[in-house]
Order: C-alpha cells, then structure tokens, then sequence
C-alpha cells in the first residue's frame, strides 16, 4: 500500500476550494464528468462518472474532508483507501493538502498522476476563468 501527498497553491481562499470539491454540481463541471457528493458525515459520494466512490468519515467545513475512496479498476480484494483534503489560508490564496492513503501499489502511480491533471490543473484553469 502506497501514500499519496501533495500540496498545491491556489488563488482562491479555503472556503471556495472547500465548495468546488464539495459541490456536486461545480465538482462535476470542473472535472467534466458526474459527480455526486453527499455533504454530511456518513454520507456517500461518487466522481467521475462513478469510477471513483466512497462516504464520507469527518466534515470541517471549509477546513476538512475526510472519505473513505475506491475505484472501479480495483479489485475486491483491494481496502478502501483513505483520502484527506486540509484546506489552508495561504498568502495569496489558499492551500490543498491531500494524503492519501492505502492506495494500493499498482494503482498509485496513475492516482498520483491523475490528481494533478484531473483535479488541480483544471482548477488552476477554472479559478483563472473567475472574476475577484
């Protein structure tokens, strides 16, 4: 089992980022693919058209998401992995941390790939197309 980490900047504050993950209309049109997410602790969610989906664990609105997580190309045999998004103030913006956890080893490459240009490169472009 493998870890994913990453940080990434953004010039948006904590609470807009917090919503454009949380929402499930704008998280749907900022991936380009259906999204459905359930904004309460217990509560599922699916993205990407259901190739990804879970429930949430712990809601800190505008702070942290806490989901169990899976995809369609693993296999039964595989444990749901842990995913944790922290939004941060930073100068400028604001900040995503995500861990990502219990990835399993043959999917990690292509999930940590994946999270760079399916979610923070097209926000990257969303958030400029944004006024203020």
């Amino acid at each position: 089992m493998k870890a994913i980490i990453q940080k990434i900047k953004f010039k948006a504050s904590p609470k807009n980022l917090f919503e454009m993950y949380m929402d499930s209309k704008k998280h749907s049109e900022l991936t380009g693919a259906k999204a459905v997410i359930n904004r309460k602790p217990g509560g599922k969610f699916s993205a990407y058209g259901g190739y990804c989906w879970g429930k949430n664990l712990m809601i800190v609105p505008n702070k942290m998401i806490v989901q169990t997580w899976r995809a369609a190309d693993w296999t039964k045999k595989d444990l749901d992995s842990i995913l944790i998004l922290i939004f941060e103030f930073a100068k400028g913006g604001g900040l995503v941390n995500i861990v990502h956890t219990n990835v399993p080893d043959r999917h990690a490459g292509h999930l940590n790939q994946g999270w760079k240009d399916h979610y923070w490169k097209r926000w990257i472009s969303y958030l400029k197309t944004q006024k203020g």
